[in-house]
């Protein structure tokens, strides 16, 4: 708990930071599904997107959720960071604030959240000629509870949580999980994160539905994963579990284990040293352009 406060603390920090992104734009056009009430500006889910430099975009789009257990978002070291270091690689990153989970102001909150991530892959699918995106080259990343998040999306894509008569996919192309938040079942949850996302006394239906590990299909994305195995805030088997199940299915999956960097590793460690495997795995993927030949459609 003292390291969750601390984690607290630090986005609290972070987000009094001036970034410059280059561009902020409404998650939603109209009505915000599954909402009580007016929203206060600071509540309304929203895109960040940081666009690659003239000439260095490759065509691949990450979307981007930071962690907080639902209770709050490090917005700025594990969201607008996160998208800047990838534009500098000729990714576009898009950070999500979505919505944390409230009584208050929704109807049902355990699913405010995946709405939001859905809605993010339909707004950047739909624009993704525009934005000069691959449309086949779309992918999500999660850290911690937003790693719970990504896996929800990656796991459910045979669900809409959102209107989509346009019928548009959903379905990120794959998954980067960095120390996930993966079940909400007892020895496995994030205590904070259950809380906040599920209440104090969850039905067992309720639990098993977002525990994701259960949920896994011929459907699911492929996934780099990784953790610590000295993560005090979310137990590293919340990662071995997700990675045996989607072994087990046949989904094409990577998952390295760290000795050491507890939780929220990314934030301590330099950009090269997290991102570099990310990106190799990338390659392997046909999502990252394996030459400095970096136009859309020449990734193999």
């Amino acid at each position: 708990m003292k390291a969750l406060k601390l984690g607290v603390l630090i986005a609290m920090l972070g987000t009094a930071v001036s970034v410059n992104a280059q561009q902020e734009i409404p998650l939603y056009s109209d009505s915000i599904p599954n909402s009580i009430g007016k929203l206060a500006p600071e509540d309304i889910p929203t895109l960040t997107i940081f666009k690659p430099a003239a000439g260095k975009a490759n065509g691949t789009a990450i979307v981007i959720f930071p962690g907080g257990a639902y209770g709050f978002l490090a917005f700025k070291e594990e969201g607008l960071d996160v998208a800047k270091a990838f534009a500098e690689k000729g990714v576009m990153g898009i950070v999500v604030k979505y919505r944390l989970p409230s009584d208050a102001k929704m109807r049902d909150k355990s699913i405010g959240p995946i709405q939001d991530a859905e809605q993010a892959m339909k707004v950047v699918r739909t624009h993704a000629t525009e934005w000069g995106i691959d449309k086949d080259r779309i992918g999500v990343a999660g850290y911690s509870a937003g790693g719970h998040l990504v896996a929800t999306l990656g796991t459910r894509n045979f669900k809409n949580f959102i209107p989509n008569n346009e019928k548009v996919n959903l379905r990120p192309d794959f998954m980067i999980l960095m120390y996930p938040v993966i079940s909400m079942q007892k020895g496995l949850a994030q205590e904070d994160s259950k809380l906040n996302l599920l209440g104090p006394n969850p039905s067992k239906e309720k639990v098993d539905f977002f525990s994701n590990e259960e949920w896994i299909n011929n459907n699911t994305p492929p996934a780099y994963i990784a953790h610590a195995n000295d993560d005090a805030i979310v137990t590293v088997n919340n990662s071995i579990l997700f990675y045996q199940n989607l072994v087990k299915v046949g989904i094409l999956t990577e998952l390295h284990l760290y000795p050491t960097g507890n939780h929220g590793f990314v934030l301590q460690e330099p950009t090269e040293e997290w991102i570099t495997p990310m990106l190799d795995w990338m390659k392997r993927g046909g999502w990252y352009p394996k030459s400095n030949d970096n136009t859309v459609g020449k990734a193999d």
